[in-house]
């Protein structure tokens, strides 16, 4: 099997670490060798997070090199646009159409670009959601990076049973049916 490259990036505070967490035990627990790398910027003061997983039959190094990407998930949109530049010509991008000012833009330094979605999508494919809405429907918003992972599940070739089953092992256990409920929505929605 050809080594998998998936990217995790989101800001501070959404759940990107967590995400890789899963994403690097699913592949474990599929017998893959897996490498993860963090990289955190001012991660709990909203700055910028990403995270790389690599898995394949051997895999030499965590960091995946610009334009070799096979999934970028972004769990915000300007995350999504500076990284995007990672992603293979066939790559996808799952998207969670969100906003959040950076501190340039807060102190009025710099501008949020208005035009994201169009960039992005006239050299890659999106899937886009506002996970933060669908989240808002289950009653925690915190949730929103399991919808968004869902949607991604339907890019990688595991089962949603495996993809449930390493949840369940992951998240705190209060959160284990609120987080399954979470991620079956964006699986639904991943098609």
């Amino acid at each position: 099997m050809e080594t998998k490259n998936i990217m995790i990036v989101g800001v501070g505070g959404q759940g990107t670490l967590l995400t890789s967490r899963i994403l690097g035990g699913l592949t474990i627990q599929a017998g893959y060798d897996v490498k993860l790398s963090e990289v955190h910027g001012m991660a709990q003061r909203g700055g910028s997070v990403v995270t790389f997983v690599r898995y394949g039959k051997k895999v030499y190094e965590p960091i995946v090199e610009e334009g070799q990407a096979d999934i970028l998930i972004a769990f915000e949109k300007l995350e999504a646009l500076r990284y995007a530049h990672f992603l293979k010509k066939d790559g996808v991008i799952i998207l969670n159409d969100q906003r959040i000012d950076p501190m340039p833009v807060v102190i009025g330094a710099a501008k949020y670009p208005s035009d994201i979605i169009e960039n992005l999508s006239s050299n890659h494919r999106i899937y886009r959601i506002n996970a933060i809405d669908e989240a808002k429907k289950l009653g925690n918003s915190k949730v929103f990076n399991m919808i968004v992972l869902g949607m991604a599940a339907k890019h990688m070739n595991f089962s949603k049973e495996e993809w449930l089953n390493v949840i369940e092992k992951t998240v705190p256990p209060k959160t284990i049916d609120i987080n399954k409920r979470a991620f079956e929505i964006g699986y639904g929605l991943g098609e």
